[in-house]
């Protein structure tokens, strides 16, 4: 008796141990479905920055500069349908197991023209007003956790001389708030080929968070506003605004005519002689039809004096030495992801007052390998070509090398 009982006891216990090995396997197959493909318009031109996904779940991502896009899936959005939108052109649907079984599909978006001439009988600023007042009501004001892929590259002398790549969780409240707190979970670098070494006073993602204009407010008097355009989202006529303190800033701003909501901002500063800051802000519908944070670019140019030591490296090669260098931060951030239920918030806390690159390293080789990664974009080569024509050492290579750990 006592035997029969000893080996049952066994067999349950290997029975949960088979399950507990094949479990995450089976886990990690329902993820891992890819969805990829590229979004034009009936002339065969890109089509960047359109929201494609899954928008009842939230799943999806935006098309990157050449129009092409890559996110994942699991088995249990096989049967849901996909929703590509974008500035200017009809939305398109089709069914997700269409691009499935077609890894190089091409969507071609209709584009829709409108006319609001006989519609825009008020002055622009109050077009402006009406969305700056609607702002909090038309986006996503609530703690959520956004999955966010941060890319930045280190300029100096017009060529890119270091990548930094993060992965980072934040909390934020939309940009009628601000971010409650971000965690950094993993980065990777490529070689450091600078001279200069800028550094940043504090993490790139708060000034990301500072210079959007809509969260530090827009104060519409200082402005000479125009209407220089009109499109369409998701079949709502869209007003484009623009607002110029002249000689300082100018903003861009894509007003939903009905809705008010703003769908994409574009801004061009010029703080101080010498430096320069420019900036797109894009967003996106969530399944409630408010607005989060989709994808972020920008470029700050600015220039540094040389050290000493650099002038007599210089000197010491025959070379003239400048008084200034010319430096720049290139900036691209993607959102990999949109939580909205607390209880699956994973979110820790890092402290902001840092540059980048001065974090405790944190590199996962298998986590990269794993990342749903966009597709290349012409800028992001652009970047790549620069850094690896240096000393002719390919980025592979240089993540390889830059982040083994003692």
């Amino acid at each position: 008796m006592n035997n029969k009982y000893h080996k049952e006891i066994y067999r349950y216990f290997l029975a949960f141990i088979l399950l507990l090995i094949f479990m995450p396997l089976t886990l990690n197959a329902q993820k891992n479905i890819p969805v990829s493909g590229k979004v034009i318009d009936n002339t065969g031109y890109e089509i960047p920055f359109a929201a494609i996904g899954i928008v009842s779940k939230n799943i999806g991502t935006s098309s990157t500069e050449d129009g092409t896009f890559y996110f994942q899936i699991s088995n249990a959005e096989l049967e849901d349908t996909l929703s590509i939108s974008s500035l200017g052109f009809s939305t398109y649907t089709l069914p997700i197991s269409q691009l499935v079984k077609n890894e190089k599909m091409v969507i071609v978006l209709e584009e829709k023209t409108t006319s609001l001439n006989e519609v825009v009988v008020n002055s622009t600023s109050f077009y402006v007003r009406q969305a700056l007042k609607k702002l909090k009501e038309n986006t996503l004001n609530k703690n959520h956790e956004l999955d966010l892929l941060y890319r930045r590259w280190s300029v100096e002398d017009n060529t890119c001389r270091f990548l930094i790549e993060q992965n980072i969780k934040a909390i934020d409240r939309g940009p009628s708030s601000y971010l409650n707190k971000f965690s950094i979970e993993n980065t990777r670098t490529s070689a450091d080929y600078r001279f200069v070494r800028n550094e940043q006073k504090l993490h790139a993602l708060k000034y990301m968070e500072y210079n959007n204009p809509l969260r530090k407010g827009i104060n519409v008097k200082s402005y000479k506003w125009d209407t220089i355009g009109d499109s369409t989202y998701d079949d709502e006529d869209v007003i484009i605004v623009q607002g110029v303190i002249s000689g300082q800033e100018t903003i861009t701003l894509y007003i939903g005519l009905g809705s008010s909501k703003i769908f994409k901002l574009e801004m061009e500063k010029k703080p101080q002689i010498g430096k320069s800051l420019t900036a797109t802000y894009i967003y996106k519908n969530n399944k409630a039809g408010k607005l989060y944070l989709s994808y972020h670019q920008r470029e700050w140019k600015g220039a540094s004096k040389l050290t000493e030591n650099i002038r007599r490296a210089m000197i010491s090669a025959s070379k003239k030495p400048p008084v200034y260098i010319p430096i720049a931060y290139r900036h691209e951030v993607y959102v990999l992801d949109l939580i909205e239920n607390k209880s699956l918030f994973q979110t820790g806390e890092s402290v902001s007052n840092l540059d980048m690159s001065n974090y405790a390293p944190n590199y996962d080789e298998a986590f990269w390998k794993s990342l749903s990664m966009p597709p290349e974009t012409k800028f992001y080569r652009k970047n790549i070509e620069e850094l690896e024509g240096i000393y002719g050492v390919s980025l592979e290579d240089q993540f390889k090398y830059a982040n083994i750990r003692n």
